[in-house]
């Protein structure tokens, strides 16, 4: 140890400051623990707060806000042509950001948390040294990595801060609204935020290398997003990719190959989102017994438990499903089987949803993966223009329909596409959960007119009498 370095045991270590990380010292300080949290950032709250998750669906909520807007004139309301002050967007992002981040670091001093800002690597499979605001060790008697992920790149794309190729990250930031923007990835990440940057105003250009946007999501779910975004976009380009990309101080030329006609474009800004990559390398692996595979994600038990018995790791480091709430989940396992808890990462379904408009939200076994597996199923749907509280809404495109074992009639997925998706899809997570039955979501009463009313519909429709549609021919 280097003389003036700062030394200190801690009974859990959490290094990472996101939403598993955070979740797992909380609980393991409610469980009674001594807990320390790592973190590269001032305040705890990862990528997913600052970067990432809250930042999205706050500029997504506010172009929402105005889709609503254009919609209500066809109810006879007319706001008028909306005017974007891009500063006051920012500074409302922030403070979201800032309020929610301000609130964890409260939590943190309210449960005796330690919390240091730096960044630490293991030097054995009991002691870490942290480079930071002070350089120090810290021995540990359990240790949980929650360092997260990394925006993944492409080999023409070259991300510099303020640059005009941006990440996730540089597109949130928000510095201007492009006029043509580019992007490049039809997943989640590129097409919520491709459709905040055209909903203010920027002409969209989206290159996608495989045949379909929101690939793993079934097509009748994606097909009235895929429709809204045909709108929306300037352009949607399939079996396309980049080449070759060369900023300079006032746009990229891009060079592309696939099927585009116009294989030579100039655009103002860039968005690269071709997916993330675990935060695994540079942080002492190394020095410990603890695995990685191939691609570098930490290996674990259900217990998430590594290779080292001292170390556990949790959320996307670990890979699978990479979304906030999995991580949490995760993050309370390794905590509580540090205090000597019986718990294990044992759910059946992880949630999904695009934030998009409309949102899609799904849980369990899609349409699509039960055909690529050759799975019976017996499939029923809702479509939202007999709900009546989405076409009072004006919202009837949506789409309700639940995947059920012929044998049986076990629910055994959910997806919904349209207004508050993400809200809707926790009644199919818990009765997944609960293994409940078609017969139980159908006999289950909900509220009229609701949206979600479409889920008891649905399983009514599988039963054979659905109020508001035609029963379905056997």
């Amino acid at each position: 140890m280097v003389m003036g370095e700062f030394s200190q045991e801690t009974e859990v270590l959490v290094i990472g400051g996101g939403p598993g990380g955070y979740a797992a010292a909380f609980r393991a300080a409610d469980l009674g623990a001594d807990v320390t949290i790592v973190e590269t950032d001032s305040r705890p709250g990862g990528v997913c707060l600052f970067r990432g998750c809250i930042p999205s669906k706050t500029l997504l909520y506010i172009t929402e806000l105005m889709h609503d807007a254009g919609r209500a004139l066809e109810m006879g309301i007319t706001f008028g042509q909306p005017t974007i002050d891009i500063n006051r967007v920012r500074e409302w992002k922030n403070k979201v950001i800032d309020k929610l981040a301000n609130g964890l670091v409260e939590l943190v001093k309210r449960r005796g948390i330690l919390f240091t800002q730096g960044r630490a690597s293991f030097e054995d499979s009991g002691h870490v040294r942290v480079q930071g605001t002070g350089t120090g060790h810290i021995r540990y008697k359990h240790c949980i990595i929650a360092t997260g992920s990394l925006t993944r790149h492409t080999a023409d794309a070259e991300f510099k801060p303020g640059g005009r190729i941006m990440d996730s990250t540089g597109a949130l930031e928000f510095a201007d609204i492009p006029q043509r923007l580019l992007v490049v990835g039809g997943g989640y990440v590129g097409l919520e935020i491709g459709s905040v940057y055209a909903s203010l105003g920027s002409r969209v250009t989206l290159v996608e290398w495989n045949g379909r946007l929101m690939k793993g999501v079934d097509a009748d779910l994606a097909r009235p997003l895929l429709a809204r975004l045909e709108d929306l976009f300037d352009s949607i380009h399939y079996h396309t990719r980049t080449i070759s990309m060369k900023e300079d101080d006032k746009g990229v030329d891009v060079t592309f190959e696939g099927e585009i006609d116009n294989k030579n474009q100039r655009f103002d800004r860039v968005l690269v989102a071709v997916g993330r990559a675990p935060n695994s390398q540079g942080i002492g692996l190394e020095n410990t017994k603890v695995e990685v595979d191939e691609r570098g994600f930490i290996k674990v038990d259900e217990q998430m438990r590594t290779a080292d018995r001292s170390i556990f790791a949790v959320g996307d480091v670990v890979g699978g499903v990479m979304l906030a709430h999995k991580a949490m989940h995760e993050g309370k396992v390794a905590a509580e089987v540090i205090a000597g808890l019986p718990s294990a990462f044992d759910f059946r379904t992880v949630p999904a949803v695009v934030y998009t408009d409309p949102q899609i939200a799904v849980c369990g076994l899609g349409e699509d993966q039960a055909r690529e597996h050759n799975r019976k199923v017996r499939v029923s749907r809702f479509p939202w223009t007999a709900s009546g509280r989405a076409v009072s809404m004006g919202v009837g495109k949506g789409l309700t329909k639940l995947v059920i074992d012929p044998e049986n009639e076990r629910l055994l997925g959910m997806g919904i596409v349209g207004r508050d998706a993400g809200e809707m899809i926790s009644e199919g997570v818990l009765a997944i959960e609960m293994g409940a039955l078609a017969e139980d979501v159908a006999l289950s009463m909900h509220p009229h007119p609701t949206l979600s009313e479409a889920e008891e519909e649905a399983a009514e429709a599988f039963l054979g009498s659905s109020t508001h549609i035609l029963p379905q021919k056997k």
